[in-house]
Formats: C-alpha cells, structure tokens, sequence
C-alpha cells in the first residue's frame, strides 16, 4: 500500500469519526457495510486497496441524518452531499471532505459537483411482503440508477446498458423513486440495499435485524459498529468474502483516479476545461 494510498484513507477515517460522532450524539444507528464490513472481517481495518468507506442505515435513520447533520458539521470541512440535492443526482449521499480531491471514472455533467474525498452513506429501505410488489421494487431502483448514472456521466462500452440508460431516461424519476420505498412507512421484516447495489435480486434482501442487531468492532484502531451477524450478510451478497480478489479484481474497485488530500478537486477542473471532455477521459481511467 503506497504512501497516497495511506493518507487517503487517514482522510477516510477522519470522516468517518465525524460521521460516528454524529450519529452517536444523536442515536443515530448505522453499520459499516460492503467493502467496509470486509475489511473490518478480514484486515480489522481498510481493505489495503480500498479508496472509500461505506455506511448503511435504515431508511429512517438515514433521513434523520441527513436532517440533523448540517447543523453539526463544520461547513469549512465538511460538504453533505445529500441525494438527489443541487449538482448531485444521484441515489445515495455523501460526506466529503473540503479541500481535498477524489475524481472518480465518471465525467461530471455539472461543473460545480464536489469531487472531494468522500464516505457513501447507503439507505436500507423497506421490502413490501408481496411478493410482486417486490419485483416492482427491485425494477425501480434499477431504473432510477440507470437514470442517475446517466445523469451523472457514466461511461460505459456496452451497447446494452447504454441502451438501458437511454430508456431509462425516457421514464420519470419520481414515481420510480416512490416504488423502491413503497414500504417506507411500515417496519417489514425484511429490507433490501438494491440503492447499494441492484445488479441481483435475492443477494440484497436482508432481515431487519442484520441492521438493527450491531456490534462493535476494531477498525483502524477505534471501535466502529457492524452488524451482529455480519458474515451471513457479507456471504449473502459476495460468497467467500475473506479470499482475496485478484489484481484485475482489485483494479475494478478502485474508485479514484485522481486522488489529492491536499489540494481541491476545483484546480483539476481547469484541466477538465482545456480538454475535450472524451480527451479527459481517457487520462483519468
């Protein structure tokens, strides 16, 4: 792991101790989750590679956040990034850090997005007991990624899901959104992370409890909470999550492209500006 790497995820870890005071003066409960909750499994800390952190929360606890967290933040260090707000279109939100610089390999449609470096903060929703409205579920918050990756400037070589994305488009965003959380106002005992990642159906299906039973754990040296049955969640969704991916594997998670923990994504948009946007593109992969 090289030195950028390790200041980068310093960095990471700054936000994350934020985002836990938070939630914990405020009761706030969530669990490390995907490639967080692996590492915390399997390195008791970063997946050395790993280049973000990410959190789940019920949906409930999530909004609550959101609504609470601007009038704890710092506003000259830290930038909610809320979904679906200004210069943001996206499903889930974000806590970044000021002043600092994360560009991923998406080509930003909208010149004042925040590029910072960054935590994922992913809502759990609630799964409708019926079966068919689960379906219905499960193909709107396809949709409605479909939708924000478009909107966002994913680049993409496959024919089918750019035609995806162009359908996609042609569909509106609310009552898309409206179907994923159909449920919102019921505890159901199962819930779903399709937000998180929707490319399989029955992998993020959970039961409630795997996100209201937590426990702490060491990660980097502080106790953070996971869930109390962390492995069966982390087997559902990836299988043999303790073996290690290979170097091709690994190139796939890698997030940024252009990583600075000194300097704000905002100097590297003047170069976005002098290139042709398909030239800068290509010399952030």
């Amino acid at each position: 792991m090289n030195k950028e790497i390790t200041e980068h995820q310093k960095m990471l870890l700054q936000i994350l101790c934020e985002f836990d005071r938070i939630c914990t003066k405020h009761h706030i409960p969530y669990v490390l989750f995907a490639g967080s909750a692996i590492g915390a499994a399997r390195h008791k800390g970063f997946i050395p590679w790993d280049d973000d952190i990410d959190v789940a929360m019920l949906r409930s606890d999530y909004d609550r956040f959101l609504s609470i967290a601007p009038k704890e933040l710092d506003e000259k260090v830290y930038f909610l990034q809320k979904e679906f707000s200004a210069h943001w279109p996206m499903f889930f939100s974000k806590l970044r850090l000021n002043n600092t610089t994360c560009i991923e390999r998406f080509i930003p449609k909208d010149p004042k997005l925040h590029q910072g470096i960054y935590i994922d903060l992913f809502p759990v929703d609630n799964l409708s007991n019926k079966k068919l409205m689960q379906k219905l579920q499960f193909a709107a918050s396809k949709i409605v990624i479909a939708k924000s990756l478009s909107r966002r400037g994913y680049l993409t070589d496959s024919f089918k899901k750019k035609l995806v994305m162009m359908l996609c488009k042609l569909l509106p965003l609310k009552p898309m959104l409206k179907t994923a959380k159909s449920a919102k106002h019921t505890d159901t005992p199962l819930v779903h992370s399709f937000f998180a990642a929707a490319s399989v159906f029955d992998k993020n299906i959970f039961e409630r409890k795997y996100f209201t039973e937590r426990i702490k754990t060491q990660f980097e040296g502080g106790q953070f909470p996971i869930s109390a049955h962390n492995d069966v969640l982390l087997t559902r969704i990836y299988g043999d999550y303790m073996t290690l991916p290979s170097d091709e594997e690994i190139e796939e998670k890698i997030h940024g492209v252009i990583v600075d923990t000194k300097n704000s994504y905002e100097k590297y948009l003047e170069d976005q500006k002098k290139m042709k946007i398909t030239q800068f593109s290509k010399s952030i992969r």
